[in-house]
Parts: structure tokens; sequence; C-alpha cells
């Protein structure tokens, strides 16, 4: 059966809404390294598991994962949660962060919710719904050339693939700055996703796709009419390798800088079917 998106929405809206203000209330002071350079915080965990319980409370049968404490992904639909994404930029106080919370049905995202408390935005959407921040719908940007765009791309990548990932990452920047208006880093999938999804940036390029930093984002993007794709161009999916969204005008002038920077690497361009 499918999910009620609109009532769905709601409870995800009001979940997200109570992990804003624990974001706000609570001190992150006790850090925990869960990986090379990776962080958890008491913030993380406390709304994550306030985010579970609430959840999984208020819409039996409906699973529910977390990037800090994990869950079951064999159900056909659960919630996905990233209590605080971007949890570097939140301990040293930089205000780009955010909460995620999505929920997959079919294997795919259809509902996000993304607010970032520090700046005062708060983004939602769900499939055939729309894209809305702060109660009014919002669309992509009409940016059609690399001179005119700005484009975030993500993180330098830690842990065992880091320097491969780092190789890639600084011919990209490279080919970027040569020919994009602004190169940004901004430290958060879900800014940079939900950035595009209301025109403030015309793109973003992650080469990465962990659900808890993606799904919320990809379903604001496609819904405010982003192009959200993998390095080959075809349709973003959980199992791509990359995480691109871009301003329809700018697909193809980036796809071209991704297929001349990827090649021999994990994440080669194969040059797959358009996007949509």
């Amino acid at each position: 059966m499918s999910p009620d998106l609109p009532v769905l929405l709601d409870l995800a809206r009001s979940v997200t809404e109570r992990a804003e203000q624990q974001l706000r209330d609570l001190t992150p002071d006790l850090i925990t390294a869960k990986g090379d350079r990776d962080m958890v915080t008491n913030v993380d965990l406390a709304i994550e598991r306030e985010a579970r319980k609430t959840l999984l409370n208020r819409a039996p049968g409906i699973g529910f994962v977390g990037e800090e404490e994990g869950g079951d992904t064999d159900a056909d639909t659960y919630w996905i949660n990233d209590p605080v994404d971007g949890t570097a930029n939140f301990i040293r106080g930089l205000p780009l962060c955010g909460i995620s919370l999505a929920l997959v049905h079919g294997g795919a995202p259809v509902l996000g919710v993304i607010h970032l408390p520090l700046i005062g935005r708060r983004y939602w959407a769900a499939q055939g719904l729309g894209a809305y921040r702060d109660g009014r719908r919002i669309s992509v940007a009409g940016t059609s050339t690399l001179p005119e765009a700005m484009i975030a791309v993500g993180d330098y990548g830690t842990g065992p693939d880091g320097p491969e990932r780092n190789r890639v990452a600084l011919a990209i920047q490279a080919h970027l700055a040569e020919q994009a208006q602004r190169v940004r880093m901004l430290g958060s999938a879900a800014v940079d996703l939900a950035l595009v999804a209301d025109g403030t940036l015309d793109a973003s390029i992650t080469l990465g796709n962990h659900d808890w930093d993606m799904a919320a984002g990809v379903v604001l993007a496609r819904e405010a009419g982003a192009v959200v794709m993998d390095t080959d161009g075809r349709p973003h999916t959980p199992a791509s390798r990359t995480t691109i969204a871009t301003a329809p005008g700018l697909r193809d002038a980036v796809l071209d800088i991704l297929r001349t920077t990827t090649a021999g690497t994990r994440w080669t361009a194969t040059g797959g079917s358009p996007a949509c």
C-alpha cells in the first residue's frame, strides 16, 4: 500500500520541529570519534533517539533508520534520519548544519524535510506535492551557463578511500574554478541540496551517496525542478555513486566536467541516458 504522503509529511514536519528545538537547546559537550575525522555528539544521539521513539509510536508499521544507531532497511517503507548533517560545522559554531528526515518507499525517497535552524530556514517536499521553504513554494534557478553559476562541492573525503576521492574532488574544483562564477564547500549535503532547491545555489556535486545525507534533499531538489543524477547522467537512485543536483540548464555543462575529471576512477562516467 502506498503511504499517505500528506499525513506523513505533517508528522515528519512536527518531528523535525521538535528536533530543531533540541538542536537549539542542547550543547554539544560530549563529542566522540566514530571514524577517521568523523564525530558524533550527544546532540546527534538525543535528536535521533527522540525521532525514532516518536515516529515508531505515531506511525506503527513504518521502520526507522538513523545515521548514528542504524535500523532495518529491509522494510518496504521506512524513515531515514540524519539528526545533525554537518556535525563538524555544528561543533565549531558554524551555522551551516541541518536536520534531515526522509521517508523511503519501494527503495526510493518519496518525502523529505530539512530544517536549517541556525539560519532560520525550513524546507519540505513530497513526491508529486512540490517543494516548499517556510510555507512558500520554491523552484530551482533558471541559470543556464557556468559563468553565471554558483556551485557547491561536497566535503573532502576521509578514511581509506579519502586520498583517491580528494584527487578527483580537486580536479573537479580546478575545472569549476576556471568556468563557474563561484565554487563553495559548505560542509553539509542537506544544506547543499536545500539551497539548490530554492535557487540559492545553481548546482551541487557530491562524490558520495549515503541515504541519511541525501534522501530528503533529493526529494526537495527534484520537486523543485532540479535534475538529480549520477556521474553518468542517469537519474539518481540510492545505488548511485555520486549525487549531483543541477538547474536543468546546467546539466550538460556539469556532466562535461565530470566526464573529464572522473575518467579512470571509480566515479568514471559511462555515458548513460538523460536524467529527468
